[in-house]
């Protein structure tokens, strides 16, 4: 057989789903020769190396099941290591999360050496790990995937598995296996705005400002005026952007390191290119003027510089998939508990960064009560064989802005790949899954 016939045959199949790529190119896919790399197989593949990812690969793996970790880029770590997003924000009930973070050194670790750390925790456990691996497309039976496709340097190559975690953070998989879902608010389906995160040196620590919310910035005080102010008045100078309107610094995990939170590019979509190209541009020219802005009128900045600028910008929010339970406001707001939780006193407040302006949606960020996350919201209404992980989940676009954080994800992530791993052995779908039995793994002292 011809190799181009093969590797169409093995590899491409019907690829008119695959994500985010027009038919035009998909035909340009199908057409190409592909290297015939062989098809894997495993019992659990995890698609994305986050946190969400991480901790799904690892707790699969330390059930003895055959797990396998695909990541699109050259290393794991998520947006802490990708966009530099930091520090860890969130908290909740897990003994996996404060194992994680005291292996890695606590909220405020180093981006530098987080994706190593990521990965011996995955390799340790007896999880392998495929870098630089794209999801591109589904193999899919009726309403059950039983595979995913992805491109890479070599081709275009199969992974089969008998459950599918989708820790991707935009839902790639799911959205590629015709996943309902939602995106952005309800009243017009704008998404929170992206964001550069940026590292600055060579700031004076004991003499800095630092400034963690829109709260603190209207009580924080510089002479007679608050930070929120003088930020307000660089607006007017025309220092600043109209829509950076708060500007975040947290200690780095070094000395005189300080990671900043404040540029902001509105009405952007993060599974378009054009939009991502775009907001990629804007924020770093943005991150410069709030670097100038700093070193102007902020105390300990004088003689800050940029030491480190992320590879790719942040992204908040993209799709959140309809799972069996839709996780809302008032659940949050409620502290509301659940029978089948799998991620238990998750807590942080309700963070909507403003999709049409600046500073919070809402003025400010609404504190939660403790909640817990269902397994059911990890589970897609209408596919088979595949969870969710990480801010993907079944949520409200304003429950989603308190559990789309890094340690909320993490421990999302954790009970996912338990929930895989208790399905493989029981030969069952993740929907039949005993509940309790994954309970009794993520919390083994109760």
């Amino acid at each position: 057989m011809p190799r181009s016939t093969f590797s169409r045959r093995l590899f491409l199949g019907s690829s008119t789903a695959a994500v985010g790529l027009s038919l035009p190119l998909v035909n340009q896919l199908q057409a190409a020769e592909v290297a015939p790399i062989g098809a894997i197989s495993t019992d659990v593949l995890v698609c994305g190396g986050g946190p969400a990812g991480m901790a799904a690969a690892v707790m699969a793996a330390r059930q003895g099941v055959k797990t396998l970790l695909l990541e699109r880029y050259g290393r794991l770590g998520g947006m802490a290591v990708h966009a530099r997003v930091g520090p860890l924000m969130g908290s909740s009930d897990s003994p996996f999360v404060r194992e994680v973070l005291k292996r890695i050194g606590g909220p405020r670790c180093n981006p530098e050496l987080l994706d190593l750390q990521y990965a011996s925790l995955v390799e340790e456990a007896g999880g392998e790990i495929l870098l630089h691996s794209w999801v591109f497309d589904v193999v899919k039976e009726g309403n059950s995937v039983h595979g995913v496709r992805f491109l890479s340097k070599e081709g275009i190559f199969t992974v089969e598995a008998k459950v599918i975690i989708d820790a991707t953070g935009d839902g790639d998989v799911a959205c590629a296996a015709g996943a309902q879902f939602e995106k952005g608010r309800a009243s017009d389906g704008l998404l929170q705005p992206m964001s550069i995160m940026f590292t600055v040196a060579g700031v004076d620590w004991d003499n800095a400002l630092f400034c963690g919310s829109e709260e603190e910035a209207t009580r924080i005080k510089i002479g007679d005026l608050t930070w929120e102010q003088v930020v307000h008045n660089a607006q007017k100078a025309g220092m600043l952007p109209a829509n950076v309107g708060v500007i975040r610094t947290y200690r780095g995990h070094r000395p005189g390191c300080v990671v900043v939170n404040a540029t902001q590019v509105n009405q952007v979509d993060g599974t378009k290119v054009a939009d991502l190209t775009k907001a990629e541009l804007e924020g770093r020219r943005q991150a410069l003027q709030v670097l100038e802005v700093l070193r102007q009128f902020a105390p300990g900045y004088k003689d800050a510089s940029i030491a480190a600028m992320p590879a790719v910008i942040g992204v908040r929010e993209t799709r959140r998939f309809l799972g069996e339970y839709y996780l809302t406001r008032d659940d949050l707001l409620a502290g509301r508990k659940h029978p089948d939780a799998v991620v238990k006193s998750a807590n942080f407040v309700i963070d909507i960064h403003n999709p049409a302006g600046p500073g919070q949606a809402e003025g400010f960020a609404q504190r939660v009560k403790p909640y817990d996350i269902p397994y059911r919201c990890l589970v897609p209404k209408t596919i088979d064989n595949l969870l969710l992980a990480g801010r993907c989940i079944s949520g409200s676009h304003d429950a989603h802005a308190s559990y789309r954080v890094q340690q909320i994800a993490m421990a999302i992530g954790a009970a996912a790949g338990t929930a895989a791993a208790v399905a493989v052995q029981c030969g069952s779908t993740p929907r039949q899954v005993d509940v309790r039995k994954v309970q009794s793994i993520l919390w083994p002292q109760t």
